[in-house]
């Protein structure tokens, strides 16, 4: 498992009919020591309802096919859950915003 996050989305019209439905997400790696993006953006199969900027955990090559959305489909990557918090070493180093009602920020 890795941490990623989500940097866009793939439209592709043409494809393998067991990928048809399915929501492709640009997913970038995060590096758990700096916090910092690293390597390339890659390509993964949302199994969760993540959104664009989100923090998600992705895993890959057999587990990737273990997901209800993605058994028996072609897929190397999927996202299969959306982090809402990150502990190292007893220090929260990562916490998604979540907006109450009627707040802005």
């Amino acid at each position: 498992m890795q941490l990623a996050r989500v940097k866009g989305t793939v439209v592709s019209t043409n494809k393998a009919e067991t990928l048809l439905g399915m929501k492709l997400l640009l997913v970038k790696p995060i590096d758990i020591e700096t916090w910092e993006e690293k390597g390339d953006v890659l390509v993964a199969i949302d199994a969760v309802g993540a959104g664009e900027g989100e923090v998600v955990m992705v895993v890959s090559g057999s587990s990737s096919r273990q997901t209800e959305v993605t058994v028996n489909r072609p897929t190397d990557l999927t996202i299969a859950a959306i982090v809402d918090t990150v502990d190292v070493g007893g220090r929260r180093v990562f916490e998604k915003f979540v907006k109450e009602a009627g707040e802005t920020r």
